[in-house]
């Protein structure tokens, strides 16, 4: 009992006098440690570092900023409008002119869209322009290409396609156009924006419905 009692004091005598030089042994770690990394970086021998491929630090940037980088830049023509709530269908011409007689023959085909106006998938404004009448009888239904665009609402969807994709936007404002109203269409806007006008001639300004929507999404659609 008494040998368990003298080792028992020895290591508490021990552990103090250890702790009360615990300085004295952290100093000599930190020169032995420091001399030591010294002399391997004089010999060349520390482990470098290893290179990260470019690729890697790319993979590893937010999603969003990669696919914006990534992203190619769309620019199409339209060939179709169609507007589910009025039972509206129609095929889009795209004329390269600006001159009025020209423009007005193509009215006579569907709806136009203006020439400087933006195309599809761009920054900008897309323009179409279409004739609207009310006549009991119309030989060329081209006359009734956009008929009832006075009757959309706040939130209607407008799908506008090319030739291998389909352009959603959503109608924010319909407003009635006086001829007297000397307001333009402007054709620079921010984001995507689709523009529908009725429309008796490129010629003359006349009474007219415009409808403004906004762009909500892209998708492909099978040819």
């Amino acid at each position: 009992m008494k040998g368990i009692i003298d080792i028992t004091a020895r290591l508490i005598w021990a552990g103090r006098r250890t702790y009360a030089r615990k300085w004295s042994f952290c100093w000599l770690f930190a020169a032995i440690f420091l001399g030591s990394v010294a002399a391997l970086a004089r010999l060349d021998l520390l482990p470098e570092a290893p290179d990260i491929p470019i690729v890697a630090l790319i993979a590893n940037q937010p999603d969003a900023m990669a696919a914006s980088a990534l992203a190619p830049i769309v620019s199409e023509l339209p060939t179709t409008i169609e507007i589910p709530d009025i039972s509206l269908a129609a095929v889009i011409v795209n004329p390269t002119t600006t001159d009025i007689p020209s423009l007005d023959e193509e009215l006579l085909k569907g709806a136009v869209r203006y020439p400087t106006s933006a195309k599809l998938g761009e920054d900008g404004n897309v323009v179409l322009f279409g004739h609207s009448s009310y006549l009991p009888v119309v030989k060329n239904q081209a006359y009734k290409t956009f008929n009832g665009i006075q009757k959309l609402a706040m939130g209607d969807v407008v799908t506008v396609y090319s030739s291998a994709t389909a352009y959603t936007y959503r109608v924010r404002s319909v407003v009635e156009e006086k001829a007297d109203d000397n307001t333009a269409i402007p054709l620079s806007v921010a984001g995507k924006v689709l523009t529908l006008v009725t429309c008796n001639s490129f010629g003359q300004k006349t009474d007219r419905f415009v409808v403004v929507a906004d762009f909500v999404e892209s998708h492909s659609v099978s040819t």
